[in-house]
């Protein structure tokens, strides 16, 4: 049974840091990232269908969503292999790795060239959280890191991000196709039930 009380306390905590800094995204990221390094801390409240792998496509549940659709909790799963496409986000996000480790390859969109260019890769490892918004660099390719097991992290987003229309890019130049991503699952964890 999985500790749903951590995952309440933490999206009431977050609750209330949207409803103070929502606005003010630098204080997002600085007060969202301690609190998503509490939760992903601890390995003991994700329910177990919310993470398991697909054996062809990585997994994306809805775990919250905040009734003004001010931000989403997600759960993405990883099997060997699993990557998605190039993307965007349009809004601030918070990428925290709970279990196994995913590699995050960096773009950029030139407006001078209409060109897609190639930035950094790095990984994220189990504790670390990775950030993204239009303002500090919004375009990436995610995979999981590891070949032989199932990666697990945890995303919180400025908007309900399965109904935000974004962008994939396609290599090379970097044209762009717009797309909704939806969700994995049509069921959310009851975090209510005391």
């Amino acid at each position: 049974m999985a500790n749903i009380v951590r995952f309440r306390e933490f999206i009431q905590s977050f609750t209330r840091l949207v409803e103070k800094f929502g606005n003010d995204e630098e204080r997002m990221f600085t007060d969202g990232k301690v609190l998503l390094s509490e939760l992903i801390a601890h390995d003991d409240w994700l329910p177990e269908r919310f993470s398991k792998p697909h054996p062809q496509r990585y997994q994306q549940y809805l775990l919250y969503c905040d009734g003004a659709e001010r931000f989403s909790v997600v759960s993405f799963v990883w099997g060997p292999g699993q990557e998605t496409p190039i993307h965007d986000h349009t809004v601030w996000g918070m990428v925290g790795v709970m279990r196994g480790m995913e590699l995050c390859e960096e773009f950029q969109f030139s407006t001078a060239t209409a060109q897609l260019l190639g930035g950094s890769t790095h990984q994220i490892k189990p504790g670390e959280i990775d950030l993204v918004s239009p303002r500090i660099g919004d375009i990436h390719r995610v995979s999981n890191a590891l070949g032989d097991r199932t990666s697990v992290s945890i995303h919180i987003y400025g908007a309900n991000i399965g109904t935000v229309e974004r962008s994939i890019y396609r290599l090379p130049g970097g044209d762009r196709k717009p797309f909704i991503s939806g969700y994995s699952s049509a069921v959310i964890p009851n975090i209510w039930d005391k």
